[in-house]
């Protein structure tokens, strides 16, 4: 029977292998428009935009989330337990105490954020807190520092960083195939294979981050359980969570890759495409991994 710590060691390498396969389609991309231009220096010039733009957004990254999700420092008296449970876990995670926010709205959910540990934030909703009892609060809030503690956020500004890359690199070569130099001398059956190559990209980036997202929701609830050493109390919390019909009020596709659970209430998860362009793996998929493994 499989374990927390072997779930945790597959997801690793699975998160790893995508990775793998972003770079190789980076450099796909960046070859198919080196060859058309006979210019590698332009590609230089497009990696360094890009990547100043995404890290100044991960850089940023705990400002824009708390920002955009209206989310207000919790006051250490009138939300003295959820400090204290807080605290705790980080103790037990060995992190330090991140900072905790509350978000006024009634749809039960949370997020973590941060560049690193010591920047990190915790922030739930005020619908959460009603919602759920202690150990499943628990089990919600440890899922949240497994996400700080295995340094999710800075996994996924890479992978928003390689996205933002193909899909500027993209961007500028259809509009040199196009309105640009280049195309003399070239054989037409690898030039049209490199555009169509090309319109696929972006779309495959998306996929790949997606993917990536998802794969970090089912190590940090496996991270989340053995914090806690009962995965039920998380199980439980998730069913409660994306069970709920209505979706938050600041809910938006920007940052919705970084909450507990699907911020747009619960909806048709079976369909296919749908799942394939969903920030989370399908709820009823982490509820059966986790109830059926042992620590």
């Amino acid at each position: 029977m499989a374990s927390l710590y072997t779930q945790q060691s597959t997801n690793v390498r699975k998160t790893w292998l995508l990775m793998s396969t972003f770079f190789l389609l980076v450099i796909a991309i960046g070859w198919s428009l080196s060859w058309y231009l006979n210019e590698p220096g332009i590609l230089y010039i497009a990696a360094g935009f890009s990547i100043v733009m995404n890290i100044g957004a991960y850089w940023f990254s705990d400002r824009i989330a708390l920002a955009s999700t209206k989310a207000k420092p919790a006051d250490e008296v009138q939300y003295r337990e959820l400090h204290r449970m807080v605290e705790n876990l980080a103790i037990t995670a060995g992190l330090p105490k991140p900072r905790v926010y509350v978000i006024e709205d009634a749809a039960p959910n949370a997020f973590a954020t941060g560049r690193n540990a010591k920047k990190g934030v915790v922030a739930v909703t005020t619908g959460l807190l009603e919602r759920l009892d202690r150990s499943e609060l628990e089990g919600v809030i440890a899922h949240e520092l497994a996400h700080i503690g295995n340094r999710d956020i800075l996994v996924m500004t890479v992978a928003v960083v390689l996205a933002g890359f193909v899909s500027v690199l993209a961007d500028m070569f259809l509009r040199f195939a196009m309105f640009g130099d280049g195309r003399e001398n070239r054989n037409p059956m690898l030039l049209i294979l490199a555009v169509v190559g090309i319109i696929l990209a972006p779309i495959a980036a998306q996929l790949i981050q997606l993917a990536i997202s998802r794969k970090r929701e089912f190590l940090a609830d496996a991270s989340g359980a053995l914090l806690t050493r009962y995965p039920d109390g998380l199980a439980s919390a998730l069913k409660k969570i994306s069970s709920y019909s209505h979706p938050m009020e600041s809910a938006s596709h920007a940052t919705a890759h970084m909450f507990i659970s699907n911020p747009f209430g619960a909806g048709e998860r079976s369909q296919f495409i749908a799942k394939l362009f969903a920030t989370h793996p399908p709820v009823e998929e982490r509820i059966a991994a986790l109830t059926t493994m042992r620590i």
